[in-house]
């Protein structure tokens, strides 16, 4: 583990590349060397980016990759795709968009499977997070896609959230309104070159001001254009903006202290039932009463 581990440090994209995957298969040897770099983490920007299909996530994010690099920043970008039900793979249609930056040695992306657990979804994003964290990449996109538990739970790992929309998508508010209003930091309208994206800031603005909560921070509307770049650089600002105000008010602290908790929890969920299936599967009585409950003499709620 040594070697993979050093191997991250000084900057072998193989050696992450082969991380992530003990990551992604659940491996013991991940948490081992995740241990060992979860000093050199905590540096990286990590921004989320999710909004429904078809609102130009990937093409947005090429283009803030684009504007950073143009400032000297590294870039990670983990892509969070539906799985094959077979064999739980990434689609790589994210990467594919992402070509222009293929490369960029100061550029690494990496597609996620959800692999039909949303739970070891999230733990997988944080911990593949945290491990290009290591690699010492200065902003980290996490791009999800739709509004449900899934995308909410994977985003939460985020510093700053983008949540893109597009004209002509009002349903998408009401789901905007379910779930992704609670996290967004940023709201982006892509494509603003489409008619109706004036009114879709106004209907997102409108939003936001029934929200009775006060905040120290409203969610700004920002208008894009990933086909040319138009706004891509006033979003970049900005995403720094938010970093700085997190600082500067505290609340990059308290937000750390509550990602910290919520994954000690979940570790803790996921070791402690990981503990108790293997216990039970060992049990004679289990196997019989699986052979009862498949022959209808019992059933699995009781």
């Amino acid at each position: 583990m040594t070697e993979l581990v050093n191997g991250v440090l000084s900057g072998k994209r193989r050696d992450l590349a082969r991380l992530i995957s003990l990551i992604e298969n659940e491996d013991k040897d991940a948490a081992e060397a995740l241990s060992q770099l979860y000093r050199h983490t905590g540096n990286a920007h990590i921004i989320g980016v999710t909004g429904p299909p078809g609102s130009g996530k990937s093409s947005l994010v090429t283009k803030l990759t684009t504007e950073f690099r143009s400032r000297a920043k590294s870039i990670g970008i983990v892509c969070v795709d539906p799985s094959s039900p077979f064999t739980g793979g990434a689609l790589l249609g994210d990467r594919i968009r992402m070509q222009e930056h293929s490369l960029d040695k100061e550029v690494y992306v990496r597609s996620m499977g959800t692999r039909g657990h949303l739970g070891g979804l999230a733990r997988a994003t944080s911990d593949a997070v945290r491990a290009i964290d290591a690699f010492g990449k200065d902003i980290i996109f996490v791009e999800t896609v739709g509004a449900g538990q899934s995308e909410v739970e994977v985003i939460g790992i985020a510093h700053t959230v983008i949540v893109i929309d597009v004209p002509g998508s009002g349903d998408d508010i009401q789901a905007i309104k379910a779930g992704i209003m609670e996290i967004a930091d940023i709201f982006a309208v892509n494509k603003m070159d489409i008619s109706g994206a004036d009114k879709k800031v106004t209907e997102i603005n409108a939003m936001l001001d029934l929200d009775p909560r006060e905040k120290e921070w409203r969610p700004p509307v920002m208008l894009t254009n990933s086909r040319n770049g138009d706004g891509v650089k006033e979003l970049a600002d900005m995403t720094i903006d938010h970093l700085k105000f997190l600082k500067e008010s505290g609340q990059y602290e308290q937000k750390g202290l509550k990602r910290s908790r919520d994954e000690l929890r979940e570790l803790m969920k996921y070791k402690l039932t990981q503990e108790l299936y293997q216990k039970l599967e060992a049990q004679p009585e289990y196997e019989d009463a699986i052979k009862k409950i498949v022959t209808r003499k019992d059933d699995p709620y009781t």
